[in-house]
């Protein structure tokens, strides 16, 4: 049986008035569910670039993840001549037995090092026995061997041309011609210039030290001199380098990356102004190394250095954007870097606070995937070297 309510217009009015302020109630309260999601989620972010900055500042910079997992490059050397290339990066994958080295075991001296042999002999007056008074006799030696390095030592080369005259008249002379120089009238012999390119090329020594040492050692040498030796030697060697170019961009496989140089004194340019060295190389055929500097970093700078690159050619590259220009317009395949992959992925896994790491995390998962793709090019490079 139906129940007759009657309401009238105050209490209907009391009751609107109550439900609109519920409805804005329950919306000041979602609003205020939402701000605070937004500022949580901005002070996680927060709290994330502060750890990121913490760690880039005061840190390890190394990426490696835990013993157990072998190096990016190294994974032969690490498991040893005897061994399946690396499987460690799952822990649930078994390798095969492999014979660890005994830790602390000094590594023999390269034997076709010269050695100058020293005899160590026992006075006379102690070369009998203590027992009976007999004479002692040798019956062999005891060697250990040590490392020995002589320092630079700094020689004059003086070229003699030897003249000859005909005895008869004064027309005849005749004067032996001088050898050939890699630097016409150059005060360095070919053997220093290479020693002064490879110390600061090689291991980084600036001329200005180099020329200091010499001084140590007698040779009085400017820096100036110095510097423009190796001007003198880039020019004369270009036509070789220009040839290692051209092997290069007709190799099938080529890597490419380029870092920050800076540059002192440069003409119209500011010593903190950023400038780059491209460095490519082969990764296959004759292994071939080229360094190029370049005042940036654009598209235009870059393109410069492949001009002349087979198609269908793979370059190798971190992912810069114009190399995809370049691959693009020459007709390349191109390929990324899993190693400049991994590294944000490892920034990733180390923003996670350690309390909150886990086996399934995601950047942890694609690490050990990564991982299984380096030991998988171990074991192929260890195959096509057997």
């Amino acid at each position: 049986m139906p129940i007759n309510v009657t309401i009238d217009a105050d209490e209907l009015k009391m009751f609107l008035a109550m439900r609109e302020e519920h409805d804005a109630l329950q919306s000041e309260r979602d609003g205020l569910r939402s701000a605070l999601r937004l500022v949580t989620a901005e002070r996680d972010l927060a709290e994330e670039r502060l750890r990121a900055y913490r760690r880039e500042l005061f840190g390890a910079k190394s990426e490696a993840r835990a013993s157990d997992q072998p190096g990016l490059f190294n994974e032969a050397e690490v498991l040893g001549t005897n061994a399946t290339p690396a499987q460690e990066d799952t822990p649930e994958t078994r390798i095969a037995e492999h014979t660890r080295k005994k830790r602390g075991h000094r590594k023999p001296l390269d034997p076709n090092l010269p050695r100058e042999v020293v005899r160590h002999e026992l006075p006379e007056s102690e070369r009998f026995c203590n027992h009976d008074g007999h004479a002692l006799v040798e019956i062999g030696v005891e060697t250990s061997e040590q490392l020995d390095v002589i320092p630079e030592q700094l020689r004059v080369i003086q070229h003699q041309r030897v003249k000859y005259a005909c005895p008869c008249c004064d027309l005849g002379i005749k004067v032996t011609p001088a050898p050939l120089r890699i630097i016409p009238r150059g005060l360095l012999t070919e053997s220093a210039l290479a020693w002064v390119a490879s110390g600061k090329y090689q291991f980084g020594m600036p001329i200005y030290r180099q020329a200091v040492l010499l001084r140590r050692f007698g040779g009085d040498i400017s820096s100036n001199t110095l510097a423009a030796s190796m001007v003198r030697v880039g020019l004369a060697t270009q036509p070789v380098i220009n040839l290692m170019r051209d092997a290069l961009l007709d190799a099938d496989v080529i890597y490419c990356d380029e870092t920050t140089f800076q540059v002192l004194k440069e003409e119209g340019r500011k010593p903190q102004t950023k400038s780059y060295l491209w460095a490519q190389m082969t990764g296959s055929g004759t292994p071939i190394r080229c360094f190029a500097y370049t005042a940036g970093r654009g598209a235009k700078l870059a393109d410069k250095l492949f001009t002349g690159i087979r198609k269908g050619a793979v370059l190798m590259t971190d992912g810069y954007e114009p190399y995809n220009g370049i691959a693009e317009q020459y007709q390349l395949v191109h390929l990324g870097c899993w190693a400049h992959a991994r590294r944000n992925l490892v920034k990733a896994e180390d923003n996670v606070p350690k309390a909150a790491r886990s086996s399934n995390l995601l950047a942890t998962r694609f690490i050990k995937l990564i991982g299984k793709l380096f030991a998988a090019e171990a074991r192929s490079e260890t195959w096509t070297a057997e």
